[in-house]
């Protein structure tokens, strides 16, 4: 029989593998199919047709019926590019009381966790399933969820329960915002910049876009917050571009010009509202760059979407993490995750997880040997509820 690894061995293992986004992940989902399946457990991997290089897991343990608590992690990390760590991002390094490593607490913490807790569970006896379902490009806008779950209900009996392992410091939260963004790319007109008015710059024009952003930011900050939206820090929709470029020369109007530009909506305000207020937008600056130059335009591409997380009522997943964690005070964050995702394939679900968001992404990015241990407790307590 395969050895039954600690909750530490698990995430040093998993750290060890560096699942940066834009590379592969299989290594990782080869060890842990073959982690799995020599403890007798059931498990699926699914490879993208689009990116071959790149693979979910699922996997159930306990009798194969509906009803399952799913426990929904992702394998990808984000660069360590350009930071200065004190050790290596893909070593877990105990120090000062904390677990440093790319991913220890965004969020190999969790999958190490609940890796163990499908072992644990399988060996204990379940009376109830358990599920793992594992994504990948989570750090991309949550873009490896959606087919996973379109294949998790093809290959395996529903689970009714979904706790989404995002660092929560164990805290039962109910709602987060989503959001979409999209590149946009601005195709100007070049002429001496003494005689611009002759011309169309794509920088000028990417700024009334912008610069709009920046007045809808004010204009909602300015608003009275719904109920639901109250509950959020900023409690309100935001509207924001982090990344653009563009331009020839400084005495140039600029041909081309790209940015992104993207919003993170409060639950009870319908994504496709905001789309079309900012196509709408866009639309209005295109439509006057073109009465100057007729082939002037705006492309835009959707590059992805995240759905929010709305708070249910009463619902099944919120329950559970709450009566394992003794947590009855409400909580919603302002990042997206994948569980919205569940929640709109049928799922009930909640973010519950170890470790602080604020570590990370970062350079020396940890989790605190308390927050783990914590993490291995609410887990201990899930098997017993689920053996019982």
């Amino acid at each position: 029989m395969a050895a039954r690894l600690s909750p530490l061995a698990i995430m040093t293992k998993l750290v060890s593998f560096p699942t940066v986004s834009r590379d592969t992940n299989l290594p990782l989902v080869d060890w842990l199919e073959d982690y799995l399946t020599g403890h007798g457990i059931e498990t699926h991997c699914w490879i993208d047709p689009e990116q071959p290089h790149k693979a979910a897991l699922m996997a159930h343990a306990g009798p194969r019926v509906e009803g399952a608590v799913v426990l929904s992690g992702h394998s990808d990390v984000v660069p360590v590019d350009g930071q200065d760590w004190d050790s290596d991002p893909f070593t877990v390094v105990e120090r000062d009381g904390k677990y440093f490593g790319r991913g220890t607490c965004d969020m190999k913490g969790f999958d190490a966790l609940a890796i163990w807790a499908l072992v644990e569970g399988h060996h204990r006896g379940l009376q109830r399933p358990l599920q793992l379902a594992l994504s990948f490009d989570e750090e991309l806008g949550c873009t490896g969820a959606p087919p996973m779950i379109a294949e998790m209900q093809k290959l395996l009996p529903k689970g009714s329960a979904v706790i989404v392992g995002e660092p929560s410091m164990m805290q039962a939260v109910t709602g987060h915002k989503g959001g979409q963004t999209f590149r946009i790319e601005v195709w100007g007109h070049e002429v001496h910049s003494s005689i611009m008015h002759t011309g169309v710059s794509a920088v000028m024009e990417a700024a009334r876009v912008i610069q709009w952003a920046n007045e809808v930011n004010a204009a909602e900050a300015s608003r009275a917050p719904s109920d639901v939206a109250a509950r959020f820090d900023p409690p309100f929709t935001t509207l924001h571009t982090g990344l653009i470029e563009g331009g020839t020369a400084q005495n140039i109007t600029a041909r081309q010009c790209r940015f992104d530009l993207g919003f993170r909506a409060v639950p009870d305000q319908p994504h496709e509202d905001w789309r079309s207020r900012i196509l709408g937008r866009i639309a209005e600056v295109e439509q006057a760059m073109q009465a100057i130059h007729p082939e002037t335009r705006i492309d835009v591409e959707t590059r992805f979407g995240v759905p929010g997380l709305v708070p249910e009522q009463e619902g099944e997943a919120e329950g559970l993490a709450r009566a394992l964690t003794g947590d009855n005070a409400g909580h919603v964050v302002s990042y997206g995750t994948e569980a919205g995702q569940f929640q709109e394939a049928g799922y009930s679900a909640v973010v519950c997880g170890p470790g602080d968001i604020a570590q990370a992404h970062q350079a020396n990015e940890f989790i605190s040997v308390a927050q783990f241990e914590a993490g291995h407790a609410f887990m201990r307590r899930l098997i017993d509820r689920l053996a019982a």
